[in-house]
């Protein structure tokens, strides 16, 4: 799975622009009074201004394998990484992974992981350009078991199997991680909470998750 874009809300978008431009050293390649849109690799990220409500959300970019401590040191010089049982790193054994967090003015959890399982070295010194795309989205529901099961029904097979706190649906280079709400985001305080989102899948189709009557529902186009 791949993901081609990602639709977020924001109550700080002059702040963000200014984040994802000069903090992280990305190209704006669309801007206005509502919207701004970033290129993260191959993903476009785009965030739209609201004003009734304080939004954030969990996603992760890829970087290449081997590129794991350059990348920290790179985000490090800029920004304060949040930390876990006092560590600022994790290395995910099961998923054969080593990944960083921090934060965005708008509290997004944005995580670098570099995946090993990948074959996507570089043999440079890293930037910004060497950031792939985006490979996760956190999706907030109540229930994650028949929330995965609806993915399951879209194409979208899981990649770890089923958990009730968390369940990962898709593979490596994209993934929903689907979150059971109130369960604290790893290497954060923050606790999930659904907020709108709209998710572009390559040959698939456009995802958007709403909230209805209590319930996230999901529509593809």
């Amino acid at each position: 799975m791949k993901i081609n874009q990602i639709n977020l809300f924001t109550n700080q978008l002059n702040e963000m622009i200014s984040f994802y431009r000069d903090v992280l050293e990305l190209n704006v390649i669309n801007e206005s009074a509502q919207t701004f849109t970033v290129e993260v690799g191959t993903t476009s990220l785009v965030f739209e201004q609201v004003e009734d409500s304080k939004p954030f959300y969990h996603f992760a970019m890829n970087i290449p394998e081997n590129k794991f401590e350059e990348a920290k040191d790179w985000i490090q010089s800029k920004i304060q990484l949040n930390t876990e049982n006092d560590s600022d790193e994790v290395f995910f054994e099961t998923w054969n992974a080593h990944a960083i967090y921090f934060e965005d003015p708008s509290g997004n959890i944005v995580e670098f992981i570099a995946r090993h399982n990948l074959n996507n070295a570089v043999n440079h010194r890293f930037s910004s350009d060497d950031l792939i795309s985006i490979s996760e989205i956190g999706v907030v529901v109540e229930k994650v078991i028949p929330f995965v099961r609806k993915l399951n029904e879209r194409g979208i097979p899981n990649w770890k199997e089923d958990h009730e706190g968390l369940t990962p649906v898709g593979g490596e280079e994209g993934l929903f991680i689907t979150v059971k709400e109130g369960r604290r985001f790893f290497f954060s305080q923050r606790k999930a909470v659904f907020f709108p989102l709209e998710v572009k899948v390559q040959g698939i189709g456009r995802f958007s998750f709403v909230k209805h009557d209590g319930n996230v529902t999901m529509t593809l186009k």
